[in-house]
Formats: structure tokens, sequence, C-alpha cells
């Protein structure tokens, strides 16, 4: 319990003490919490004057569980060596250096005979130089970090506690924007060791993932009791089949699937051996699971037409579970008549859509009975709004839905506000990811061609107007009694998280997409690491990165070792048994500078067949203090320089890119894209910067706390004299963030 607790309390930036390991005050530091505070530190973590108290109290033994805790999420006994020693310096391996080897172990040549079996001919690569075999580039030996506490800045730590734990549950629960793949596991593991409080849980991805811990817990019923529609309880069923929390089509699972196995090499690259929750969609349960299903569908307050025209979008994967579930069977059982209702009546079609007479009005331009239908439905009218006002009159559409915009959701309002001025550009190529797909880029929407660009200059503002309108009432309404606010700078430089959710883990204090790292000094590191636990065998992984200039892009990857201010480590292909191998990627700022360098993009692909490794972790280094590199092995890993650390944990991601360097600027923006293919040169940086203004045209945390302000007449002051203060700390819990979105 307490290493869980750990982990959670460690993403915000706390360490969790819970009452029952504390002992005696006291008020002398004792020789093992000067040892636990020095290990933390060559970690890259620092204490609190708080938590450094709290920590003396506590027992020997759970002080050593928090360090061994912290080195295992820092990845300190994972092996870090790569395939080169002393990589920095180039090994000048060229093709003809491949050729030559090829050719030699084809016919038997002489030279040096590895443990792989490759023979290596004399006067082609300096194996000297190289942990592993060169040619096939498997590893053979592994080596420790040798460098720690090379960071120039420490995580300052907090103290978290029970109560502290069970109010960030509560944040959580209740967001009003859908949880990223930390906040989920977060979430899960303090639901699975405290009782569901009683908060109105916000998202309906949220409460599939708190269903599924109620029932691992055997509270089915209580369960039950959370879902208010058929589609919570085909979300809930999907998600323990996929591990989707949205409702991804199979056939889009199947098609991201069929393009995770195209190779370069098929004949000489298998598939990865992994747990395939997403792989097969074959359906199958038993009659206790079955029946628990339909008891959920029979007790729903809802009419039967009603459930199924809610049914109706997703009729197809209704078929197949209704199939599964034995339900048509399950219904003729006493007590199940409202099941046996809608199972009759959504079989025979017997009931109303209403999206088809929306369409129908729409497809023959009634705009008085479409914008009557739309304002049933708040939700659904403001995700058409953009469309509905090029289709129809852009006057008569923000008229009408001037009338509910009381009932719509901040969130919805914040992203039309956020979106309105980056759709309604007609020269603007727009980054959309379809769900269960990766980011596109597409062209504008042809009918903006129809109108002038004043008209759709008065669109944007018609659309800004009638959104911070609305926001700043709702904010006018609230009753405070605050007079001052203090707004930290650093907020004006986040985003607020809305749209754009993170699928992998961090398990260091996260960031939000789009957060900017100031580059230290003239040097950063990337870092791979994947295999961990897992037995000896072919898994290829690879670290590149993509260098944009004015008319051209450069890559460093596996197959370009050394290029204008980049140098890779080496190109593992095979992993060694249990303990995992890494890349590594040095990246030099004035060098690319210099050579005017616009952007670089960190990327990583799986190679081999299948999508990234599960529990890979990606990252990059950044100190102003010069980081070495060992002499010995070439380990150039340094927990406390760590920056920045995401964990792959699962899905369809072949490949993706985790951060884009601002050369001119010295900035990195830490962004999650997944992309389709085996090499980074797949990546279409055009993608890159469609993705870029989009996280551009958002509102800041900064800027909409200033809406507050201004809604509210507050006056801005200094942090200690404040009534309403708004910290880089308070925004990293982008859950309570949402807690200031009144709906």
């Amino acid at each position: 319990m307490n290493t869980l607790l750990l982990k959670t309390g460690l993403r915000q930036q706390a360490i969790f003490i819970p009452e029952t390991v504390v002992q005696e005050n006291s008020t002398q530091l004792s020789p093992t919490t000067g040892l636990l505070v020095a290990n933390l530190a060559k970690l890259g973590f620092g204490v609190t004057e708080d938590l450094l108290h709290a920590l003396n109290h506590t027992t020997p033994a759970y002080q050593a569980t928090i360090l061994e805790t912290f080195r295992e999420v820092m990845g300190v006994n994972k092996n870090w060596t790569p395939l080169i020693k002393n990589w920095e310096v180039p090994t000048h391996e060229s093709l003809t250096d491949h050729l030559i080897t090829w050719f030699t172990n084809i016919f038997k040549g002489a030279g040096t005979t590895l443990q792989c079996g490759h023979i290596i001919p004399a006067n082609t690569f300096p194996l000297e130089r190289y942990n592993g075999c060169p040619f096939c580039g498997t590893p053979f030996e592994t080596g420790e970090i040798e460098h720690y506490g090379q960071g120039s800045k420490l995580r300052i730590l907090k103290r978290w506690n029970t109560q502290l734990a069970a109010d960030y549950l509560k944040d959580l629960l209740s967001s009003k924007t859908a949880l990223d793949a930390t906040q989920v596991e977060s979430m899960k593991t303090l639901l699975s060791l405290f009782p569901l409080p009683a908060v109105k849980i916000g998202m309906k991805e949220t409460l599939v993932a708190a269903v599924d811990v109620l029932i691992e817990k055997d509270q089915a019923e209580e369960a039950g009791k959370l879902f208010t529609t058929p589609t919570d309880i085909l979300r809930y069923l999907w998600y323990k089949q996929t591990g989707f929390l949205q409702l991804i089509k199979p056939g889009t699972i199947v098609k991201r699937n069929k393009k995770n196995q195209r190779q370069l090499r098929p004949d000489i690259y298998p598939a990865v051996q992994r747990p395939a929750a997403a792989a097969t969609l074959k359906l199958k349960y038993n009659r206790r699971q079955g029946l628990m299903v339909a008891c959920w569908l029979n007790h729903l307050h809802l009419e039967a037409g009603a459930m199924c025209e809610i049914m109706h979008p997703q009729r197809g994967m209704w078929v197949r579970f209704i199939r599964a579930l034995r339900l048509a069977e399950f219904s003729q059982r006493p007590g199940l008549e409202k099941l046996r209702e809608m199972m009759d009546r959504f079989y025979r079609q017997d009931y109303t859509v209403w999206q088809g007479h929306v369409n129908k009005f729409r497809l023959r331009y009634d705009e008085a009975n479409t914008m009557q239908l739309l304002k049933q439905r708040p939700g659904l009218f403001a995700r058409s709004l953009f469309a509905n006002m090029l289709w129809f009159s852009p006057d008569g559409v923000t008229a009408a839905f001037a009338e509910i915009t009381d009932k719509v959701p901040m969130r919805l309002l914040l992203t039309l506000q956020m979106y309105s001025l980056y759709y309604f550009d007609k020269n603007t190529t727009r980054s959309v990811k379809p769900l269960g797909g990766v980011n596109k880029s597409i062209p504008a929407n042809q009918q903006l061609r129809i109108y002038e660009d004043e008209q759709l200059q008065e669109m944007q503002q018609a659309v800004t107007n009638l959104c911070i309108g609305a926001i700043k009432q709702r904010f006018a309404k609230v009753v405070t009694n605050a007079g001052s606010i203090f707004i930290a700078p650093e907020l004006y430089r986040i985003p607020l998280a809305i749209g754009d959710r993170s699928e992998q883990v961090q398990d260091l204090p996260g960031a939000l997409m789009g957060t900017r790292f100031k580059v230290e000094s003239d040097k950063i590191i990337l870092f791979m690491q994947w295999g961990k636990g897992m037995p000896a065998q072919h898994l290829d992984m690879d670290l590149s990165c993509r260098i944009a200039y004015d008319h051209h892009v450069d890559t460093c990857s596996f197959a370009y070792l050394k290029t204008t201010g980049c140098t890779h480590s080496g190109d593992i292909r095979s992993i060694p048994d249990q303990v995992g191998t890494a890349e590594y990627i040095a990246i030099d700022i004035p060098e690319l500078e210099k050579a005017g360098a616009r952007y670089v993009t960190f990327t990583c692909n799986a190679y081999c067949k299948g999508a990234l490794s599960l529990n890979m972790v990606l990252g990059w280094m950044n100190s102003q203090h010069p980081m070495k590199i060992s002499e010995k092995k070439g380990v150039a890993y340094d927990p406390s320089c760590v920056e920045h650390m995401v964990r792959i944990t699962g899905g369809l991601t072949k490949g993706l890119v985790f951060g884009v360097l601002d050369v001119a600027a010295r900035e990195i923006i830490w962004l999650e894209m997944a992309f389709d293919g085996q090499v980074a040169q797949d990546l279409s940086f055009a993608t890159v910067q469609a993705i870029l203004k989009k996280l551009d045209s958002k509102l800041s945390i900064g800027q909409f706390l200033e809406a507050k302000a201004a809604a509210q007449q507050l006056v801005h002051t200094d942090a200690d004299k404040a009534d309403e203060v708004y910290t880089l700390q308070w925004a990293t819990n982008t859950a309570a963030v949402t807690q200031l979105f009144i709906d």
C-alpha cells in the first residue's frame, strides 16, 4: 500500500507519510534521515523543512521503502549501457563496413567471431569501441550508472498524508476534463485503497475507470449505480476488452494493428511477444458476467425507447455484446421486464433517432427546425457550432447558440474560444486526431472558400465574444469575499488541459501538453530504455530526432549516427535478459544554431513488428553543469539530470513524438503525438507544425484566471497579500484547475 501511495505522491511532487509510521518526536536529525536526504539529492530531489521533520519521525524501515521506491521510479536498477563506448566520439562506421561484414558472414571469411556468432573482419568496425555486436546490434555487456548528482536543480518535495491523498482522489473523480493516463493510474490506485467518496464524477471515462476498480473490489452493485446510460455500460465492457476508455471502433483497432505489422524486412524481424490487450476482439463472457450486465441495463432510469436511441450509434457493437452476454436469454427472467422491452424495441428498431431528424432538416437547409433541435442538446450544438455557422447563416446560428450558452459545459465554451481563430483561417493546416488514430494534418474546411476574409474574421470574433461573455457572466454570478488575486507568471505559459490528453504515464511530476522547458546549457541528452523484466530476444526500438531547417530536414537515427549537432549512441536491436538496454542522442545547441536549424523533434519507433514496447521509458536530461558520459561503458544516464520522462503503458502507438526543441528560443516543448511509421522519416514535420500551432492557440491558465479576476473585480497583488493565490504547484494538479470551470 505504502509503495503505491509513494509513487502516486511523487507525481504530485510529494512524499506520502502515513500517521502509522511516525515515531516519537525527535529534535535531532537521525543518521538514517540524513542518509535518506543525501541519497534523494543524488537522484535529483530535495525536501522542504516540514517534510524533513516528518521524515525524521519515521521508522528506518519506511525510509528504506521511500528510497527503494524512488530508485525504482528513476530506473536506477535498469541497464543504461548503450552499444558504443564513449559514443560522443564517432566510430566512423559506414555502409561499406556493414556490406563487407555481411559478405564475410555469408562466405565464412576471416575475422573475429563474437558471442552472437557474427564474424567481424579486420579493418571494419573498431571492436574495442563496442559493448556488443556492431553488425546485429546485440549487446554483450552491461554497466552501472557512474555519475550521480550532476543536475543543477533539485525537485523540492513536500509532505503528503492520508487526507491530502483522499482530497486528490476527489479532485480526480470530479475533474471536468478527461483524465490523462497518469491521472487514471493514480485515480485507480487511490480508489483501490480508499472508499469511493461522495462526489459527482465529472467525465464518462473517469466513471468507467472507477467502476472497474469497484468491481475488482467485489462491489458490482455499487458500481452499477454509477451508470446512467447504456453507453456507460458499453464503455466499461469495451475498456475491459481492449484497455481503451474511449469507444474506439473494432475496425479502427484492427486497422491499426495491421499497420503496426508492416515492416521493411518482415523476413528477419519477428513479431514482438507482448501482452495483447487490444489484439483480440473476440467477446467471451460467463453467465455471472452476463447477468450482471443485464441487471445494470434493467435498472437504468431511462425509458426503453430512450435507451434504444442512445444505443443506436453503436448498434453494430451492441449486437455483438448482446449475443456474447446472452442478454436475450436473461431478458426472459422475472424482474427484467424493462430489459425485455428494450431488447424487443432495439431489434425491431421501434424508436426514433434525434440525430436523424437533425440531419434531415440540415440537408433540407431548414435552419429554423435544425436550430430548434440543436438547442435541445447544448453539448452537441457546441460541438457542431463551427460547421453550422458555415452551412447556415452565421448570425442565425450564433443567435440560437446564445440562447443556450448557460447550459453548455465551460470546457466546451473554452474549446470553442481557443480554436475559433484556428478554424476560421482558410489558409491554415489543422491538426486532428481521430478516435483511436494518430495525429494528422488536414486542410481547412472547403466551405471557408465561400466567405471573404472579413466575414470569417467576424465569425471568429462573434464566437470569441459569445464564449468569453458567457464565461465572465458565470464568474460574476459566483459570490466571493476575495478582493485580491495572485497569478504566478509561469501560468501564462501553460495551456489549459482541454482536448489534448496524454496516453502514456509520467511517473515524475507531470507536465501539460504544450508546457515549455527552458534549456539551461548548450547540450541536452535524449534517452530511451526498454526491455526491463523481459527475456533476451529481438526487440528493436529506435530513438531518433528530426532536425528542421528552413529548406530541408535532417535526421539522426540508427542509420545516421552522426549529423550536424546530433550524435547517436548506436543501434541496439536485441535486448539482454531481464535488465533491458538503452539508446541516447546528444544534441549540441550552438552547433545547430550555427547551422541554422529551427526545430529538433524527438521521436521513438518500433522497428520490429507491433507497437512500442511496454514499460519503455523516454525523456531528456538537462543541466547547467556539463553532463559526463562514462568512458568505460558509455552510460550517460544520471537521474538527477532528468527533466522529463514518460513511460509507455500500452496502446497502438508505432511511432511517438515526445518533445520538440525550439533552437532559437532554447526551449523544449512537451507534446505527445502518435504517428504511423517504422522509422523517424515517416514523420511529417508539417503535422508537428500543425499541432504546435494548435497548442499556441490554446488559452493559458494565466489568461483564464485573468478573465476570472476581471469578472469578479479582483485586484492583482503579491502572493503573501492576496486572498486567492494561484501558483505553479497548484496548476500541476490539473483536476483541481478544472474546479474553476463553472457549469
